[in-house]
């Protein structure tokens, strides 16, 4: 009967999805998300614009929706579907998510999600990443964007858990969004309808 109730209060699915594709396509569903993220960061006693970030990827499968055009497959991951590139700042709070075809590289998608960064977030100088973003990435980085990308590499070649300095943070934020139903699989036919979701 409560589950009645509340589906009869909502709207036509119809409207949402018009409401949802409207405030995607014109940044209103970007300036609520950063709005939300530095009122956090100032109740941490932070200042809203973050000076370093992590950055990550993610591979997720994809749903029958999601189209051929934007859906890739991830060798190392054995996954077919859409890859997240996010950058965090170090609370763990999305900076902001960039959805590619799960075959992009990571050192590729990371020039695509760290000039998106740069343009959300100017403040930040700073970037720690894994191994996948060693190589060119760090000078392209440098030269045109002015972050510095710091490498956080294993201590040792133990195949055993071992918790990172700094990367921990987006490892986190990624394992947060696959605990949820909804962004667990891409199921978006558009990649910013996908990046939409996970924001």
């Amino acid at each position: 009967m409560l589950v009645a109730t509340a589906a009869a209060r909502l709207p036509p699915w119809d409207t949402v999805y018009w409401y949802f594709k409207r405030w995607t396509a014109d940044g209103t569903t970007d300036r609520i998300h950063d709005a939300l993220r530095d009122r956090v960061r100032d109740a941490q006693g932070r200042d809203p614009m973050a000076s370093a970030g992590i950055m990550d990827a993610q591979s997720v499968k994809g749903a029958d929706t999601v189209g051929a055009g934007s859906r890739g497959y991830d060798a190392g991951k054995k996954i077919n579907g859409r890859k997240r590139h996010v950058v965090t700042d170090t609370l763990g709070l999305l900076v902001v998510v960039l959805v590619t075809t799960a075959g992009l590289q990571d050192r590729d998608g990371g020039r695509l999600v760290l000039d998106r960064a740069r343009m959300r977030m100017p403040s930040i100088v700073l970037v720690w990443a894994d191994g996948g973003y060693a190589g060119k990435l760090v000078g392209f980085a440098k030269q045109y964007l002015r972050i510095v990308v710091e490498i956080v590499k294993r201590t040792d070649k133990k195949p055993t858990f071992e918790v990172l300095p700094r990367r921990w943070v987006v490892e986190r934020t990624l394992f947060w969004l696959m605990r949820c139903r909804r962004p667990a699989r891409d199921y978006e036919r558009l990649p910013e309808h996908s990046e939409a979701f996970v924001e």
